[in-house]
């Protein structure tokens, strides 16, 4: 048997002791970085920055005419900052919000399918946001389609065709089950009209806050599910409220609502220090234009903090 050269014991262990050296300097450099992460996020929420930040939400919220309701999360380090988040507020079109995860359970348990067409009929036809109230009688849309239209043009129409042919049961019992306490759905607060109502839909910020975290986490219906339903709520052709307030590189997934004095808009901002999750509902409000301001203010308010 051939003896080994003495020089390939030493350039072995030369390999060695490289591989093990770039071991630690990787570790290093690693735990370096994740304690440089922990500094950025400390500074980033320095007490007396929120102070500063949680004084200027409660400035603005407690000088508007208008019954007002905020919920705002950091997805990072679940931080929050509230204002009558428990209230209750119309929710006018925020109701499509979890009438849009309830569909998609369906979809999940087979029960229906994307591609499912439903028929445009006389009773399904209602007025305000929306083109498909413009569509021929006989007209066949997917669930899809009507889905996505319900959410980027808040489309009245189609939210009615998914109630009349699903059920407004469902959707009931669908939104006890995922644990919402107060966002509730009837046939009367469905109507348009902008005098009262005898049975009205409400909900709250926080319960608005906790379905859009829901999706975020991509724990609730599917994981493929939530990816497109962010998809969907990043594509709302609203450029008003929370869009208006948030700089215009940024993504923002939201769902607006307009409706008998009540003017809101709940979403996910994703921004490059981090994403967050801003509800902001207001009823009363003295005009639908100054409530679309002030939650512009509010989501302006927001992103400067999040600009350092």
């Amino acid at each position: 048997m051939k003896k080994i050269p003495a020089f390939v014991f030493i350039l072995f262990f030369i390999m060695i002791y490289f591989i093990y050296s770039n071991i630690n300097i990787k570790d290093k450099t690693n735990n370096n970085l994740s304690i440089l992460k922990e500094i950025e996020i400390k500074s980033y929420f320095d007490e007396s920055r929120w102070d500063d930040f949680s004084e200027k939400l409660r400035m603005l919220s407690d000088n508007y005419k208008a019954k007002v309701g905020i919920y705002i999360k950091d997805l990072k380090t679940s931080r929050t900052w509230e204002y009558n988040a428990d209230r209750l507020f119309r929710s006018a079109s925020l109701i499509k919000l979890p009438i849009m995860l309830a569909v998609f359970s369906l979809v999940k348990e087979n029960k229906l399918s994307l591609e499912t067409e439903f028929v445009l009929t006389s009773s399904d036809r209602m007025d305000g946001s929306g083109s498909i109230k413009w569509a021929q009688e006989g007209t066949r849309f997917t669930v899809l389609e009507l889905t996505y239209r319900m959410i980027t043009d808040s489309d009245n129409t189609a939210t009615k065709i998914l109630l009349n042919n699903i059920g407004i049961d469902y959707f009931k019992s669908y939104f006890k089950q995922i644990g919402l306490s107060y966002t509730n759905i009837t046939e009367e607060g469905m109507d348009l009209t902008s005098g009262r109502v005898s049975k009205e839909n409400f909900t709250t910020p926080r319960e608005m806050g906790y379905l859009l975290e829901r999706i975020y986490k991509k724990d609730i219906v599917s994981k493929d599910m939530c990816e497109m339903m962010l998809d969907i709520l990043k594509r709302n052709k609203s450029h008003s409220r929370i869009r208006k307030g948030t700089p215009f590189t940024w993504q923002v997934g939201h769902k607006t609502g307009l409706l008998r004095k009540s003017c809101s808009d709940v979403g996910i901002v994703f921004s490059p220090n981090g994403d967050y999750i801003i509800c902001v509902l207001l009823d009363d409000v003295p005009s639908y234009r100054s409530g679309k301001e002030f939650i512009a203010k509010i989501a302006k308010t927001v992103s400067e903090f999040y600009r350092i």
